[in-house]
């Protein structure tokens, strides 16, 4: 039983070993979304993001609802994101290549949603946001890659 289980959590370390596919989880984190959301937010091709959806869906780390011809992803337990969470919070903690400051630290395990991504909306803080940038002095945070190029190429409309 314990070797099932370890091969079983083994799969879903796999899947998860994709930075793609983490941004993807945390994009999860609060909704559901279709691909086309997912792909508005992230900086991929659509089939990309579907190839990435199918390998989450086949681990069983994320559930389908299917509404007309759309498909919407969701979390497949509240556990992932809490188990993400963590490993993040540990990264923060205790990698030097990250180069923080024990203020920006401080700031990365915020929990409670401070701020809306100014691309999508949604509901971001320095922990659950994917990307930070600053713009005249104050920092912004974005769900995922996609937002942040988007941001990056005219930050004034969106200030």
């Amino acid at each position: 039983m314990y070797e099932q289980l370890f091969e079983i959590h083994e799969q879903a370390f796999k899947a998860l070993a994709n930075s793609k596919r983490l941004e993807i989880i945390h994009l999860l984190r609060d909704q559901e979304l279709c691909v086309s959301d997912i792909h508005d937010m992230l900086d991929l091709p659509q089939s990309n993001i579907s190839q990435h959806l199918m390998i989450l869906k086949e681990t069983k780390l994320v559930t389908t609802r299917k509404e007309g011809k759309q498909i919407f992803y969701k979390l497949a337990h509240p556990n992932i994101i809490k188990a993400s969470d963590l490993i993040r919070e540990m990264l923060v903690d205790t990698d030097p290549k990250l180069n923080l400051t024990n203020l920006q630290k401080m700031s990365m395990k915020k929990l409670v949603p401070l701020v809306h991504d100014p691309i999508c909306g949604m509901r971001v803080s320095p922990k659950t946001a994917g990307f930070s940038t600053q713009y005249n002095n104050k920092d912004f945070y974005f769900c995922a890659s996609g937002c942040l190029k988007t941001f990056q190429k005219e930050p004034q409309k969106y200030v």
